[in-house]
């Protein structure tokens, strides 16, 4: 009987080491993330890249931590992340007081800047202009607040990813398209034939930033931190250079504490 427990004993310590694998797997943060949004988050090459989840790779790297990317609608992203599904959500996401409420975000990476996108010989010149016209935003997204509060009288017409949008745009099922200025400039170049124009930029100060489950504070503080040694060592900006080359660089993020 001594040996069985013995046996028994040594077995259920075996287990409790193997454990440890278990443990190593439960580290691999999952992100959620989308896979047709450049420059900042799109899949390449079957990799998940764009100036947002480089970035965050970057930010990983030097905190030691394994990420694993899998793209979703951004309307249920934050839900998502909320949920459990994704550890991370990486998408450009500007930090409102609604999205607050649903989770918590990392220090501001970025800040917010939409145009107003449209085909050549409209219209449309301004924000005005959209008075009374189908409009795409991507449902729940900055670009769908702006619209339905600066523009009340245009007819929202909302979809839940950007290559959609893009679609109704390029074949005249909507006349007008609110996105990030970025965004806008890329279809601009990736689509020719469309002949689409950029009809109008703003500049936000709504920030950009990582989300996390509510209550995670470890995970957000090793974000927060990896981010500050990304600008301090100008990572951030070589990758804001690489992907985002027209668009403005924010006070303090340009490397060195300048």
């Amino acid at each position: 009987m001594k040996k069985l427990l013995i046996t028994a004993l040594a077995a259920a310590l075996t287990l409790t080491a193997c454990g440890g694998g278990s443990d190593s797997a439960s580290s691999t943060l999952r992100v959620g993330t989308l896979s047709d949004a450049p420059p900042n988050i799109f899949l390449k090459d079957g990799n998940y890249t764009g100036f947002d989840n480089e970035l965050l790779k970057d930010i990983a790297a030097k905190q030691n931590l394994k990420l694993e990317f899998a793209a979703t609608d951004f309307s249920a992203l934050l839900g998502q992340v909320a949920s459990g599904r994704y550890d991370i959500a990486s998408s450009a996401i500007a930090q409102t007081d609604e999205r607050k409420k649903t989770v918590d975000f990392s220090a501001a990476y970025d800040f917010e800047t939409m145009s107003i996108q449209a085909k050549q010989g409209t219209p449309v010149t301004d924000e005005k202009g959209l008075a009374g016209k189908r409009v795409a935003v991507i449902q729940a997204t900055v670009g769908d607040h702006w619209l339905g509060t600066t523009v009340p009288d245009a007819h929202a017409v909302r979809f839940p990813d950007y290559a959609a949008a893009l679609t109704a745009l390029k074949t005249g099922a909507v006349d007008a398209y609110i996105l990030d200025k970025s965004i806008a400039e890329k279809n601009v170049t990736d689509n020719p034939d469309a002949k689409l124009v950029v009809v109008k930029s703003f500049v936000t100060d709504v920030p950009h930033g990582f989300a996390v489950k509510k209550g995670n504070t470890e995970l957000l503080g090793k974000i927060d931190d990896g981010l500050k040694k990304a600008i301090a060592d100008g990572t951030w900006l070589k990758l804001h250079q690489q992907f985002l080359p027209n668009a403005p660089v924010p006070a303090g993020f340009s490397g060195g504490g300048s």
